[in-house]
């Protein structure tokens, strides 16, 4: 048994709180457990500077932080130079929305994510992944509507869940407390259709069986799945 008694394969309460800012055009507060996110979706009529200007195809790009009180103790503001953690992130959240994309589709566009942790308890990049997600979908709608889109870019909707072993135990959407003692420690992230996007799984002491990867990946799908309908 858990510490706030779910059983191993249990999420926590999952809550998604759509338009939750009045001027992005896509946004939700979304809550996993005491793990709150706000997620803003925007878009910008230009491409990276790296992309050749006659591209094919558009962009998406995400930024990402842990606000100051988010975490049990202070953490400080990124101001000018972001952590190799925090780059880590943003580029997570990057790949994993790009995957559910039809790029050609938003040709000469950038669509910008914003994931602001306002209260960290585990799986702070997992529930911006769903979060942007649904403000990605959100935006999409509303540009469709305003004749912005010509045709849904979205391909499948996609979903992350944090997973590991706890105690010799494979348990899915840790808090903080069992994140921090996981001896495998895994983010996944799946489109509805069961296709690994990614699967970040990492020993933090000895070596796991395949047999324990395995079950990992059947959890956090089942989880995935659990999600996925609470869009």
């Amino acid at each position: 048994m858990r510490l706030d008694g779910r059983k191993n394969n249990e999420l926590r309460r999952i809550k998604f709180t759509k338009n939750y800012t009045k001027n992005a055009k896509g946004s939700v507060l979304v809550e996993f457990g005491d793990t709150k996110v706000i997620v803003c979706a925007n878009y910008e009529d230009i491409i990276p500077k790296w992309m050749d200007k006659d591209s094919e195809i558009g962009w998406l790009s995400a930024e990402y932080s842990l606000l100051p009180s988010s975490t049990q103790t202070r953490c400080q503001r990124e101001r000018t130079k972001i952590s190799g953690r925090t780059q880590e992130i943003q580029r997570l959240i990057g790949r994993s929305l790009r995957a559910c994309l039809d790029l050609k589709k938003i040709k000469g566009k950038t669509f910008i994510i914003d994931a602001d942790v306002i209260q960290a308890d585990g799986g702070t990049r997992t529930a911006s992944i769903c979060g942007a997600y649904v403000a990605v979908k959100d935006m999409v709608e509303k540009l469709l509507k305003e004749g912005i889109l010509e045709q849904n870019p979205i391909i499948e909707p996609i979903g992350a869940i944090s997973a590991g072993i706890v105690n010799g135990e494979v348990m899915v959407d840790l808090c903080y407390q069992e994140d921090s003692t996981a001896q495998v420690d895994s983010n996944v992230v799946l489109t509805s259709s069961g296709k690994i996007i990614e699967f970040q799984t990492t020993a933090e002491g000895l070596p796991y069986e395949r047999k324990q990867l395995d079950e990992i990946y059947d959890v956090a799908k089942n989880a995935i799945d659990e999600i996925i309908k609470k869009y």
